[in-house]
């Protein structure tokens, strides 16, 4: 089912601005992005881009701010920043409407999904703020007393992707203001309007100057905020071959990187799965056109069940309201831009046409009232061959890729196969099996029997292998952004 896009590009104003944590810009040394609302195609919005200028500033002002932000009483951090969550949840239905004209994912999404994980992530990192011991080791009892101190890093660099920056300020802005660092945070030209919203909110909730600071920017930007001496950590969420320059010139600084990259996640399904809840699983490549790191993109699927299972998948994928992002019945929206519409379909093509895989369902771009933009239909590819393209890259559309599999051994090999470990699922109804699967997979995730994944606030994520490393979540992703020291005191 489709739906064609009524809402007009003008019909709300979208504000982009600088942020430089005492003051509020317009322009940027980067010069200016001309945003595109992927749902008509047209220009909606100009976004300033900051350059160097603004991001020696940025920094100058951050490091100033965080010799107090530290002194703060955690207490009065958690206050702060629980009172921020719930200034996201009041404004669920202006974040809603500002996502889905920034990346096209539809306000239902928005609302059910991105808002909630948002402040449910800032909540649960505002808890830990008063939560952080340290601890007295008794290395030479009478002669000495040492303890151990968490301190906060200093600033730090916050990168966003495009696909969720919602949920991005609750997994990784949160965090390290709870652990008393200071944050630049640098939104994907792409998506840059809702944080200039949250931005907002937090200063009129009372975050002091320069503690939040954001740099709407393109690549020039984040690689100034990575090589930047003032910056003392970088918090990166994106692509591999972005992720691994970050990385390397980290390295060279001795710069400390948190990568949360991509996904190639298997979906198991062994014969005696509940067949419904699996294709529920599979069908949930649709949220936000398939543009999100965790998404089950492998269905590797037991030869016994395998037909019923993929005609039950193509069957869901059709029902499935493609249309107006801005519309609350719609449940996919377009993918971000031509760019990545032709790249998707390119996959899709190479897959049917080289490598014998069979098109199920889907497999074309969005006509009629819908052609302006940038749809795609949901598509389920067949009889995927485990090493083709389309299997071990990162598509990051609305595309399944269904293989067959014969035994455990196998299907276990299979999931494991790509350079990816960031998320993983399992359908079967035997226990141990569930237990032995999930042991054996390479992912930072594994969820079983329709569990979502990631899990909750509380509990760490990220990846393993080319999905990255380090933790968000819990006490885990507060930790990722202290340091350790050691004070030894004498006592004779």
């Amino acid at each position: 089912m489709t739906q064609g896009v009524n809402a007009t590009d003008n019909s709300r104003p979208l504000v982009s601005e600088i942020y430089l944590g005492t003051r509020w810009l317009g322009t940027g040394s980067g010069g200016v992005h001309q945003h595109i609302n992927p749902a008509t195609g047209r220009p909606q919005a100009d976004v300033p881009l900051a350059g160097r200028a603004e991001i020696d500033e940025a920094v100058a002002v951050a490091q100033t701010a965080f010799r107090k932000w530290r002194q703060w009483r955690p207490e009065d951090r958690r206050r702060l920043l629980t009172r921020i969550a719930a200034r996201i949840r009041e404004h669920e239905d202006e974040l809603a409407v500002m996502q889905a004209m920034e990346n096209g994912l539809p306000v239902s999404a928005a609302k059910a999904v991105l808002v909630p994980h948002g402040a449910n992530w800032f909540e649960n990192a505002a808890g830990w703020a008063d939560k952080l011991e340290g601890t007295v080791v008794p290395t030479a009892p009478g002669e000495t007393m040492d303890l151990t101190l968490m301190e906060p890093i200093g600033v730090v660099a916050v990168i966003l992707t495009w696909n969720a920056p919602i949920g991005g300020w609750g997994m990784c802005v949160a965090p390290p203001l709870a652990a008393g660092c200071c944050v630049i945070l640098k939104p994907s030209e792409l998506a840059p309007f809702t944080s200039t919203f949250i931005a907002r909110l937090c200063e009129e909730e009372g975050m002091p100057p320069g503690v939040i600071t954001v740099l709407p920017g393109g690549p020039e930007a984040g690689a100034a905020l990575v090589e930047h001496p003032g910056v003392r950590k970088i918090s990166f969420t994106g692509g591999g071959p972005t992720g691994r320059r970050i990385a390397a010139a980290c390295g060279a600084q001795l710069k400390p990187v948190l990568l949360e990259l991509g996904g190639k996640s298997a979906n198991i399904v062994f014969p005696d799965a509940d067949l419904a809840k699996a294709v529920e699983t599979a069908a949930s490549v649709v949220f936000s056109a398939g543009q999100a790191c965790t998404l089950p993109t492998r269905a590797i699927v037991h030869e016994s069940i395998y037909d019923e299972f993929t005609a039950m998948l193509a069957g869901a994928l059709a029902q499935v309201q493609v249309g107006d992002p801005l519309d609350p019945t719609t449940a996919m929206g377009p993918v971000i831009s031509a760019a990545a519409s032709d790249r998707i379909l390119g996959m899709v093509n190479h897959a049917t046409r080289d490598t014998g895989a069979e098109l199920l369902a889907g497999g074309n771009r969005k006509g009629d009232e819908l052609a302006a933009g940038y749809f795609i239909e949901p598509t389920l590819l067949g009889n995927v061959a485990p090493d083709s393209e389309v299997a071990q890259d990162e598509v990051f559309g609305p595309v399944t890729a269904a293989i067959r599999f014969s035994d455990e051994d196998e299907a276990v090999a299979v999931a494991n196969g790509t350079p990816y470990g960031l998320a993983g699922y399992l359908h079967t109804r035997d226990l141990a099996r569930a237990l032995r699967v999930a042991s054996a997979l390479e992912s930072g995730t594994v969820a079983v029997n329709g569990a979502g994944a990631p899990a909750g606030p509380g509990a760490p994520f990220g990846g393993v292998k080319e999905s990255g490393y380090g933790r968000e979540g819990g006490r885990l992703g507060v930790a990722e952004f202290l340091q350790h020291k050691t004070v030894s005191i004498a006592l004779s």
